[in-house]
């Protein structure tokens, strides 16, 4: 049996695997990698068919391999891996023998990457997934973000796995980032709109897996008070303004429903883009049709 033995992790390292879609219904939101074509990357550079992920964001971690030897893929943002102190190519993939100690930290872009290995990461199914939402304690290992110490055991993979095909490269984040107009948008005025589409927002450190935070620097909504709503169910993607006028950005961990006006979603196709969006960096929105987001995704898939 090989073994996972975490030396060091950051706060935010836990174990992904695609999550629970289709959980919302019973107050579950789906979890999983914030940046889903990371995680699918990671898999193809292993070179071989994976089970879930460890996610670890920009406080990185450190651990050791007992056992072995086991095929590992780094993808995800651009972070720096070494193995025994030798540095690795990101993304890229490494087979790790026996007393190998795998250490991924912070590189120039990104903020969640991603390792996989040729086993299954053995930690039990919750709900049909083994992905983690620490917030409420579900998933994942003990239902936590991972520690030093922890000793996970990685085992077989069960059944017939091909790898994954990865989807086009999203770019480097210069772009726009699209958004169907919400449930709420008509609350806003026609000159508010208009003002949410010419305006930069920045991204504040204030994020975490359920939702991110953004500095409205052009006053948008500086003057616009809505009293909180009737709370209805959210989405990954939700952009919702605050009742002080503060736009959150809900993540995969978001809670199942919300009592502040959401203005739009982020497409799917976007949304891994923006997750991998560090603080301090400007972004600004562009609407689109719901045909052409569901388009969007179809050609990058297809790509």
């Amino acid at each position: 049996m090989t073994t996972l033995i975490v030396e060091r992790a950051g706060p935010l390292a836990t174990v992904q695997d695609l999550g629970r879609p289709g959980m919302l219904a019973h107050g579950i939101s789906a979890s999983g990698p914030m940046d889903r074509d990371g995680f699918v990357r990671a898999e193809m550079e292993a070179g071989r068919a994976c089970g879930a992920a460890i996610e670890c964001a920009s406080s990185g971690i450190v651990f050791r391999i007992e056992g072995g030897p086991v095929h590992i893929g780094f993808a995800g943002g651009v972070f720096t891996a070494k193995r025994n102190g030798v540095p690795l190519d990101w993304p890229g993939g490494v087979i790790a023998e026996d007393g190998d100690l795998i250490d991924v930290s912070a590189g120039p872009r990104g903020n969640y990457g991603y390792i996989r290995f040729d086993r299954e990461i053995d930690v039990p199914l919750v709900l049909g997934s083994r992905a983690t939402n620490a917030t409420v304690g579900l998933g994942g290992f003990e239902g936590r973000a991972l520690a030093a110490g922890d000793r996970i055991a990685l085992g077989p993979l069960i059944g017939e796995r091909p790898v994954a095909e990865m989807s086009a490269d999203q770019g480097q984040g210069t772009e726009p980032i699209r958004f169907i107009w919400g449930l709420h948008a008509d609350l806003f005025s026609a000159a508010l709109r208009q003002r949410f589409l010419s305006a930069r927002f920045v991204v504040t450190a204030r994020m975490d897996r359920m939702g991110v935070r953004l500095e409205d620097a052009e006053k948008v909504f500086a003057d616009h008070r809505i009293l909180t709503l009737v709370s209805d169910a959210v989405v990954a993607g939700d952009i919702q303004i605050l009742g002080d006028g503060t736009p959150i950005v809900l993540m995969r961990d978001h809670q199942p429903t919300g009592g502040y006006p959401r203005i739009g979603t982020i497409i799917s196709a976007d949304l891994d883009r923006f997750a991998q969006t560090r603080p301090g960096t400007s972004v600004i929105f562009q609407s689109v049709t719901v045909d052409r987001a569901r388009n969007t995704l179809v050609e990058r898939r297809r790509a």
